[in-house]
């Protein structure tokens, strides 16, 4: 039987490359990897990174210390204001940060899952959002083209992961982490539990084991500084 279970340090080397795209789950710190973050940071010297996150988490927690390092060239999130660590750098010019709506942020996600190379969307008509993005009318009335995204690697955090790679969130833990999952070529997901194959509900998949490539075992999770 196909056993996904590895250590994080395993699954870093192998998945994480020198100037990848890589999605991270979570939002505040429901679903943020957390036990993987730190070893990307701790066993490997990739950089020029593009993140995709939903947030900036909050200053010696999550995506930080990547942030910190110089190990992120570009930071595409929804919102920003609980680090103003991370805030400072990109108004000193040292990382790229772009701004996206959070539902449509969900929604690239999810149509780069799918397959589907970009959305038509009426959301930031008018605002700084549309700046620099093409236009399309459609039956009179005015859409942004937005395009979708995708990553090379997925970081996500589940509650319960069997062996084979099938997950299972609680409540809003889920948020952006199973369109991740489908969005990446390579996906790590860290499991609060993990238990044996076929312990999950198959009607309780959220994410399927065919989209995971390993499951490692969270640590605790770390207080901010």
């Amino acid at each position: 039987m196909l056993d996904r279970v590895t250590s994080v340090e395993h699954a870093v080397r192998d998945c994480i490359r020198h100037g990848q795209t890589v999605m991270v789950g979570g939002f505040g710190r429901g679903g943020v990897p957390f036990t993987v973050l730190d070893a990307v940071t701790r066993v490997t010297d990739v950089g020029d990174l593009v993140l995709i996150k939903n947030d900036a988490n909050e200053p010696g927690i999550g995506i930080d210390a990547l942030l910190k390092a110089g190990r992120v060239r570009k930071l595409i999130a929804t919102h920003i204001g609980l680090n103003p660590d991370f805030i400072a750098q990109m108004n000193r010019g040292e990382v790229e940060c772009e701004i996206v709506p959070q539902g449509i942020f969900a929604e690239k996600i999810r149509a780069g899952g799918a397959g589907i190379p970009a959305i038509l969307t009426d959301i930031g008509i008018g605002t700084e959002v549309e700046q620099g993005k093409r236009k399309v009318i459609l039956d009179g009335r005015a859409y942004l083209l937005e395009r979708a995204l995708q990553g090379d690697v997925a970081l996500i955090r589940a509650d319960v992961a069997d062996r084979a790679g099938n997950a299972w969130w609680r409540g809003s833990n889920r948020n952006m982490c199973v369109v991740m999952g489908t969005a990446c070529e390579r996906v790590i997901v860290e499991a609060r539990e993990i238990v044996d194959t076929g312990a999950i509900d198959p009607e309780n998949v959220h994410l399927p084991a065919v989209f995971v490539d390993y499951v490692v075992p969270s640590g605790p999770l770390p207080h901010a500084t």
